[in-house]
């Protein structure tokens, strides 16, 4: 019989190069920090020391990070092609040509410090204090072409299809710098229901990722990259089994304004807000999760929690000025583990 505990997971996204300490946030008690993208704004070697510096520090057991289209010298082919438009000569190009030598230096620091690059992890919490819970998570970097920037894809079907139909089924938490479409995803002005965000306002979310999510539907999914679409989404998913992406439900309540002091909590354990209708990879796995029962893995998978964790509140010219939200807190229950059955 598995047993499930509560896991605290601290969410943050979108910090351009900044600390806690200097957009005036502290990071809360948890037991994993999720940071889903834009560690710098403009991919510089001294933006990404400092992040990666206060990420390893932060004292989580597991800490999971993405890059995000604003960390330029991460993408190596796309810096190789357009490093100059970002930082000039070639010796200055040369030295954050360098930078991903700071991601090795991050996950060699500690086994709980994990940066994924479109692909995925099992993770074990294991600190004799903690909760012992497992799951599963897939981190991506990518988001559709929206001027020069890194990890770019096109709009077309194809090239958005063939990125998230590698998102694994047995995903619990998928991490993803780009929001999906409609949710979590909004921009002040005109709304479009449209693929393509229009100027001044709309949807700037991905089509084909909502349509893996309905496949996939993850426990929990964290992403950024929308300045003005921070909050969350709960959606329940469409029980035809037709493969439909469509949402059947969505549901939400405000967290605090940004000027809140007050904790910005998602409780998904039942305890304050409804409990989750999600069941794990880990404990679905005698249920075929991984196997050819797509519709067995749909009828366990009601629902999935969206999080847009950006801390920059507004998007440049910073026209208002610049603002900074509060960590996202997300309270879930994972599946205890033990090693007869992992």
């Amino acid at each position: 019989m598995v047993q499930f505990r509560k896991t605290r997971i601290v969410c943050v996204s979108d910090t351009h190069g900044y600390s806690p300490a200097e957009s005036g946030f502290n990071l809360p008690p948890g037991d994993v920090l999720i940071h889903a993208g834009d560690l710098s704004n403009r991919g510089t070697r001294s933006e990404l020391e400092r992040t990666f510096r206060w990420i390893g520090e932060a004292d989580y057991e597991v800490k999971i990070v993405v890059a995000g289209n604003h960390d330029v010298s991460l993408d190596a082919e796309f810096y190789a092609d357009h490093g100059s438009h970002f930082h000039g000569d070639a010796a200055a190009r040369a030295t954050n040509a360098s930078s991903i030598d700071i991601v090795k230096k991050f996950e060699d620091t500690s086994t709980s410090s994990i940066f994924l690059n479109h692909e995925s992890a099992v993770i074990k919490l294991r600190r004799p204090d903690g909760p012992h819970t497992t799951f599963k998570v897939f981190g991506s970097p990518y988001s559709r072409f929206f001027g020069l920037w890194a990890f770019g894809y096109s709009s077309s079907s194809e090239d958005g299809d063939r990125l998230w139909r590698q998102i694994p089924p047995d995903t619990d938490v998928l991490v993803t710098h780009t929001p999906p479409l409609g949710l979590c995803d909004r921009q002040p002005g005109e709304a479009t229901s449209t693929d393509t965000p229009k100027s001044g306002g709309g949807m700037y979310g991905c089509k084909r990722l909502l349509q893996a999510l309905g496949e996939v539907r993850p426990m929990l999914a964290v992403c950024g990259h929308v300045h003005e679409g921070r909050g969350y989404q709960r959606v329940m998913w469409n029980q035809d089994d037709d493969g439909s992406a469509s949402p059947m439900t969505t549901y939400v309540e405000p967290l605090p304004p940004t000027n809140s002091k007050k904790q910005n909590l998602i409780d998904l354990t039942g305890k304050k807000q409804r409990a989750l209708e999600n069941m794990s990879s880990y404990a679905a796995r005698p249920n075929l999760l991984q196997g050819s029962d797509v519709h067995a893995n749909r009828r366990l998978r009601k629902e999935t929690c969206i999080v847009n964790a950006a801390i920059m509140a507004r998007s440049w010219p910073y026209t208002s000025g610049k603002a900074f939200n509060r960590p996202i807190v997300v309270d879930i229950n994972l599946p205890v583990w033990d090693d007869a059955s992992v």
